[in-house]
């Protein structure tokens, strides 16, 4: 049994850019606008409930916790070990959060094995 190597369609490979484009530019919303941006930060701190608050309490959480970077690191490694896109897609969201919110190292070591993920052993010509 020939086992076939890990290629990405031309839909597949839309499909991930469409989805890292959204949850890097979600990460970019809340960093700037959620978190760093001082008078919501006052207000969220003052107790105000609100959705950007709620968002902006989970990710402060998330992200000293290194969650972001942690999930794109072990999903990486699982999809550099059985490739598929459910990991990569898993992968990039994780990485692409992990990135944007303060997690670079692990998120960056994660970017770089799942591009390692793509690189297989060329097949035999007869």
């Amino acid at each position: 049994m020939k086992k076939k190597p890990f290629r990405l369609t031309p839909y597949q490979v839309q499909f991930l850019l469409v989805v890292g484009f959204v949850s890097v530019g979600y990460a970019l919303y809340v960093r700037y606008l959620a978190i760093e941006f001082s008078q919501v930060s006052l207000a969220c701190d003052a107790g105000l409930q609100t959705m950007i608050c709620k968002a902006r309490a989970t990710a402060t959480s998330l992200f000293k916790n290194s969650v972001f970077g942690i999930v794109a690191l072990v999903v990486a490694t699982l999809n550099l070990m059985r490739p598929s896109i459910v990991l990569l897609t898993l992968g990039v969201i994780a990485a692409g959060l992990g990135i944007v919110l303060y997690n670079i190292v692990l998120s960056g070591i994660a970017i770089g094995l799942l591009i390692l993920g793509f690189a297989r052993p060329a097949p035999a010509t007869a």
